[in-house]
């Protein structure tokens, strides 16, 4: 009789400078950590279904089921097909955007000294826009694919007028957050700074990923029982997983 030799525990961990880009297929049951090192961070990303790239990140489906204008423990990250990529099943601060979008090009020249690669290296200045659609170039995607994102580690509040506010301090050294994946899902990220971020200096805000086995969703899962709307979202996964329904 062969032995059985159990299954290699999975774990992945890298360091983004400020101004990386990043993508990478998670799989369904696997669990992402993202952590701010020195406070001040942003993680812009973006989510999309690697069998058919035109299910992507829903910013404002997202937002409006599950009645918020944040995201943090407890939120499910959804696809314009109802379907849930991801859920959020830690986290430190509280309060993530999803409704500002990246740092511009034009807003990158106009705000900061700007430094190519070829001049700083690693040192270089960068747009969340330009991370993405470099990302984005590499499955495939082109601008037409561009969809709103979320910007983790980043506050923005609204006041009376509806104008936006960026909360600067929000994240300190050592915060995280924790999403574990529901389907199969091609994440792009990238660690430029925040649109609304009001400094002139470009941020030295790096960040570690961690990629390792989640556990298993249970009956009493924060996120599946967070509102009625979740368990629909949870619903069509298991459709989908189960029957491919389109």
């Amino acid at each position: 009789m062969s032995p059985q030799i159990p299954e290699p525990e999975f774990n992945f961990r890298d360091e983004l400078a400020p101004g990386s880009h990043w993508s990478y297929l998670l799989r369904r049951g696997s669990q992402l950590r993202l952590v701010d090192v020195a406070g001040g961070a942003n993680v812009g990303m973006l989510l999309y279904n690697p069998l058919d790239k035109l299910e992507r990140y829903n910013a404002p489906d997202t937002l409006k089921c599950q009645h918020t204008f944040r995201l943090t423990r407890g939120h499910c990250l959804y696809s314009d097909m109802g379907r849930i990529f991801c859920s959020v099943i830690e986290d430190d601060l509280g309060w993530h955007d999803t409704v500002c979008g990246n740092l511009s090009e034009r807003r990158l020249q106009a705000q900061y000294t700007v430094r190519s690669y070829q001049q700083a290296l690693n040192g270089w200045t960068v747009s969340g826009e330009q991370a993405l659609r470099v990302e984005m170039a590499k499955h495939g995607l082109g601008e037409r694919d561009l969809a709103a994102n979320v910007n983790f580690f980043s506050k923005v509040v609204a006041d009376a007028e509806g104008v936006l506010r960026y909360v600067t301090g929000h994240s300190h050294a050592g915060a995280s957050v924790v999403l574990r994946f529901e389907m199969d899902t091609l994440v792009l990220l990238h660690t430029c700074p925040h649109p609304l971020n009001p400094v002139s200096e470009y941020p030295d805000t790096p960040v570690t990923l961690d990629i390792s086995r989640a556990a298993p969703v249970a009956f009493d899962d924060v996120c599946l029982n967070a509102c009625e709307e979740n368990r629909r979202g949870f619903d069509n996964n298991q459709r989908y997983h189960q029957w491919g329904e389109a």
